[in-house]
């Protein structure tokens, strides 16, 4: 995946992308955001969650539109910024990213779900894949109304459609991600399963 022969400075460029890509993912934009426009703290609302679809539940398309635009460009920046020096470090960036948005340091590791930022980051690392993703996400939240079942369905079959696109080790970034977010969304999945789950612009 690295090509590190002979590059002494590799070690310091791994853990740059590392902790870069870990504190840019670990921004969390939809408790900015919410903040800033006297919604007082995202964490108390809905779900609890600091993703676009809590955001929404606050009543502001606006700022649920922009939570997603930016969480989503979290984890396409982390990867771009790397890949010029090489396509291993992008993708460890990337996946830096990811974690950090659903582990953030500042909020004691308690972060979104991960969508987003997965969508982001797939749509930069190949469009192709990022825009089938999102297409089925739309699909399945325009179908069933619910964000979580629409975010389940796309991460399942973002594997499926990079291993048409692209190689292996691309397959196993987006494996890695859909298994973190279905673990992210285990309530969700259980609430689904009993039919609990809020739709699409609901308050709770």
């Amino acid at each position: 995946m690295f090509a590190v022969s002979g590059d002494p400075n590799f070690i310091w460029m791994l853990i740059a992308a590392l902790a870069v890509g870990y504190l840019l993912g670990s921004i969390p934009f939809g408790l900015i955001l919410t903040r800033i426009a006297g919604k007082g703290d995202i964490r108390e609302i809905g779900s609890g969650n600091i993703g676009a679809t809590n955001v929404l539940r606050t009543g502001s398309k606006p700022l649920a539109l922009a939570t997603l635009l930016l969480d989503g460009a979290k984890g396409a920046l982390a990867y771009l910024m790397f890949k010029h020096v090489g396509e291993g470090l992008a993708i460890m960036a990337g996946a830096c990213a990811f974690l950090g948005h659903l582990f953030p340091i500042w909020l004691k590791f308690k972060g979104g779900k991960g969508m987003a930022t997965f969508l982001g980051l797939i749509l930069a690392v190949d469009w192709h894949v990022g825009v089938l993703a999102c297409l089925t996400w739309l699909v399945i939240a325009a179908t069933f109304r619910y964000s979580s079942l629409a975010a389940l369905v796309a991460a399942a079959l973002a594997p499926a459609y990079g291993y048409v696109f692209h190689d292996l080790w691309h397959v196993e970034l987006e494996l890695f991600c859909a298994i973190l977010i279905f673990i992210r969304h285990r309530e969700n999945i259980q609430r689904l399963l009993n039919k609990q789950e809020p739709r699409i612009g609901a308050r709770r």
